[in-house]
């Protein structure tokens, strides 16, 4: 399996080794000493942009506002917006006659917002705009005649939406190499290929290869299409796996792109929880290990982070470092008529 890193991984590892490089070194077999923090981590664009959607139809139109599933995969979000008003609903028959909805981060199939728009409801889409971008493309081909073959996980929302742009079964989904050789598309002339967003990069390489192989004409996405948050926290756990003892990652159960962080590190050789909170993680875990390396999936809050950083110096974890990493500036625009008053 492919383990490369990106160049700006790279980058990141020369800035480690030749600016950043580790003060407080534990000597192993002394008990926790240290904790090492990811860079990036936590909320992405579209994480932050979809909450921050939520949250301002709340300010402006009051409560409830309703959001058809979670909004992102996390316990802690989806928690503290319920407290604020928002009533998370998977039927749009929950959803009032003219109240507000929000479509979650994942995206809809097609049909969610066709029965949507029908009802009337008053409507924010909080897709994240990477999601879009795989759905406005499945659009475009559909209309040239193309079938696609999307890497995923069947079950996962966001597959559901993207399979849902069309209607005629053209989609098929492929979830491990395995599967490449049992779909049976109608024809093979005008073949696209997709992925869910937050896969394994390494996986989704794979998997993609195999489809490559089997259809040599299959037309790649013009841009990949796992998003460069996972990407860049997938290439950080590469960089800090191989300096710690154990790795924890702070992360809801469904939420995928978390999910892949542990893997990864586990594939990496080196044992590697995830937690939705701090409550979660066990002593036992952490007898023989002196160095923690801490990240955290794309759709949890910093405030997790600090929660675990202070379970963990209760254990005896003395210092904090902060690994050098990417810097993501990227923010999405809000969808219109969330202004707030002045």
């Amino acid at each position: 399996m492919n383990s490369s890193l990106s160049s700006a991984a790279l980058g990141a590892i020369t800035e480690v080794m030749q600016e950043n490089a580790m003060t407080d070194v534990a000597v192993p077999g002394q008990g926790l000493d240290s904790i090492l923090l990811a860079e990036p981590r936590g909320f992405c664009a579209g994480v932050d942009r979809a909450i921050e959607i939520v949250e301002r139809a709340l300010q402006k139109f009051g409560r409830p506002i309703y959001v058809r599933h979670e909004i992102v995969h996390n316990t802690y979000v989806v928690n503290d917006l319920k407290a604020k008003g928002a009533i998370f609903i998977e039927a749009l028959d929950d959803v009032p006659v003219g109240a507000t909805l929000v479509f979650s981060a994942h995206g809809v199939s097609r049909a969610i917002q066709l029965e949507a728009q029908a009802r009337g409801f008053q409507i924010f889409d909080a897709t994240c705009p990477l999601v879009s971008k795989v759905h406005v493309e499945v659009a475009k081909l559909h209309k040239e005649g193309f079938e696609f073959i999307m890497i995923g996980h069947k079950g996962h929302p966001e597959v559901e939406g993207t399979v849902g742009q069309v209607d005629d079964g053209s989609i098929h989904l492929v979830e491990d190499v395995a599967d490449v050789a049992r779909i049976a598309p109608k024809q093979t002339a005008k073949l696209a290929l997709v992925t869910q967003t937050t896969l394994s990069v390494d996986d989704a390489a794979e998997i993609s290869a195999a489809v490559i192989a089997r259809f040599p004409q299959v037309r790649a996405p013009k841009q990949q299409d796992i998003c460069y948050a996972t990407q860049n926290r997938q290439d950080a756990i590469k960089i800090l796996s191989p300096q710690v003892d154990i790795v924890i990652v702070v992360g809801s159960p469904t939420s995928s792109n978390s999910n892949r962080l542990a893997e990864l590190a586990r594939k990496l050789g080196v044992t590697s929880y995830m937690v939705d909170s701090a409550d979660e993680l066990k002593t036992e875990w952490f007898e023989g290990k002196s160095r923690v390396g801490l990240t955290a999936g794309a759709s949890a809050p910093e405030i997790l982070v600090r929660q675990v950083i202070d379970r963990l110096r209760a254990l005896g974890a003395v210092s904090v470092q902060k690994m050098a990493g990417i810097e993501e500036t990227i923010k999405f625009p809000l969808p219109k008529g969330l202004k707030l008053d002045a």
